[in-house]
């Protein structure tokens, strides 16, 4: 795929979602911290309908570490990997509580030693809270880089490092939520919706299989 095409990829995704953001639900950079934590091999409505009680019980580290670990899982426990997530949400708590002062810090390094935050997890939280370019890539843009090749790479990082590179700069704060919502939405896994897709004249995948299945057009 070419600089053009890309360009006229994002264009789109501008004109009609000018504003993405997350879907899950928060009202502070700590919520929305738990809330990716817990959003690790989960969706969001899932997560959504877990902390909607949580946040109104316990939203600050030192309410959650006062809640107790045993306490947290009852609120957690639809979740895939709700124990080992307990244990992360409540160390992490301790730490910000010791070290920050009860505030989520906003560089890399200092979310990363976080327990239960990694690369993916540090990118929403730069990205959505302190408005950094970062591209958190989670299997929605995975799947969708590789399969438009908009950004192919065989990782999540080489991915991201792929789009960093070649998405115009006035985009990339935009392009996670974008990409997350295309995948999400459009370009399912197993029956990708082309003929609903705002950018199939410009996919790759859409051009290939138009050539083999001129129906799909």
């Amino acid at each position: 795929m070419n600089q053009k095409k890309r360009k006229a990829i994002f264009q789109r995704f501008n004109t009609y979602d000018p504003n993405p953001t997350t879907e899950l639900v928060y009202s502070s950079p700590f919520e929305l911290l738990i809330a990716v934590i817990l959003s690790a091999q989960a969706t969001d409505k899932s997560v959504n309908k877990a902390t909607k009680p949580l946040f109104i019980k316990a939203n600050t580290p030192k309410k959650i570490v006062l809640l107790g670990l045993s306490n947290l899982k009852k609120y957690i426990k639809t979740i895939g990997l709700y124990n080992t997530k307990a244990k992360n949400i409540i160390n992490t708590c301790r730490i910000l509580l010791d070290q920050y002062q009860g505030i989520v810090p906003n560089n890399r390094g200092a979310l990363e030693r976080l327990p239960g935050v990694g690369r993916k997890t540090a990118n929403v939280i730069l990205n959505t809270i302190f408005h950094e370019a970062t591209i958190a890539v989670d299997t929605h843009i995975f799947r969708v880089c590789n399969r438009t090749e908009l950004a192919p790479g065989k990782t999540p990082l080489a991915v991201e490092k792929k789009l960093l590179k070649v998405i115009p700069k006035i985009y990339l704060k935009k392009t996670h939520h974008w990409l997350v919502l295309h995948g999400r939405y459009i370009c399912l896994a197993r029956k990708p919706k082309c003929p609903e897709c705002i950018i199939q004249d410009l996919c790759e995948y859409t051009h290939k299989t138009v050539l083999k299945n001129p129906k799909i057009s």
